[in-house]
Formats: structure tokens, C-alpha cells, sequence
């Protein structure tokens, strides 16, 4: 796979009571340690930026700017759940990693399309990116 940047559509699901979603068109860009994601509106105009380095991240929407102590923290505000942000860099470019009980299944990542599962720690989610062409 490419090293990024990547863009296409992301979902997150949360087996929570209620069970809560989100999903969005994106765009990541960076690294891990330094690096920018940017979500966007059904009719593609920008709904947030993350952006995050070594210690700081921030939330951009509108006019508004949030500021977190860490990426993990940024990703529970924004989706409600910590996302595997710096193993989904690993994922995308075909690296199978573990992060934070997530497991991902990258065999079809030659078509696009990856998923990762949550099961610990409660609740159980699910990721699943479909990457443009």
C-alpha cells in the first residue's frame, strides 16, 4: 500500500448502551507522532481537524479550537471512544499492529477496505475505513 497521505470514508460503531456511530468522508495525513485529520460534512465541507504531535493534539470545528493533553484523549472527545489513530498508520500501509485491544483485518486491503475490532476494553467497537481509489 501507498504511505499515505490516504483519504476516503470512515465508520465507527460502539456497542454501547445506546449504541452509538459516526461516520465521515476524511482525509489523514502525517505520522503517528505528528500528523492531521481532517473530517468532512456529507457535502464535503470540513466538519473538524485533529491535529496532534508530541504532546498536544487540538480540535478544530468552525471557529472553535479545543486543546487536549494527548491524542487518545482528542479521539474520546471527537468519537467517543479512543480510536487506534497511530495504528491505523501502520494498518493503511499493510502493517498489522495491536493497539489498545484493537485487531485489525487487513485482507482486503488490496481492494481499499479495512475493519478493526474492540472487544476490551468495554464497550466492544468497530472500525472500518473504505479508501478512495
Amino acid at each position: 500500500m501507498n504511505q499515505g497521505p490516504w483519504a476516503g470514508r470512515l465508520a465507527v460503531r460502539l456497542d454501547a448502551t445506546p449504541p452509538q456511530a459516526f461516520s465521515a468522508s476524511f482525509e489523514l495525513k502525517g505520522t503517528a507522532q505528528a500528523g492531521e485529520l481532517t473530517l468532512f460534512t456529507p457535502l464535503g465541507g470540513t466538519a473538524a481537524v485533529l491535529r496532534w504531535a508530541p504532546g498536544a493534539a487540538s480540535l478544530r470545528s468552525g471557529t472553535q479550537t479545543l486543546e487536549f493533553e494527548s491524542l487518545e484523549a482528542l479521539s474520546i472527545h471527537a468519537t467517543g471512544t479512543a480510536l487506534p489513530v497511530a495504528a491505523l498508520f501502520d494498518w493503511l500501509a499493510g502493517r498489522a499492529s495491536r493497539a489498545g485491544g484493537w485487531e485489525a483485518d487487513l485482507s482486503a486491503l488490496g481492494e481499499g477496505r479495512l475493519t478493526a475490532q474492540r472487544l476490551e476494553p468495554a464497550p466492544p467497537a468497530q472500525l472500518r475505513v473504505l479508501l478512495d481509489r
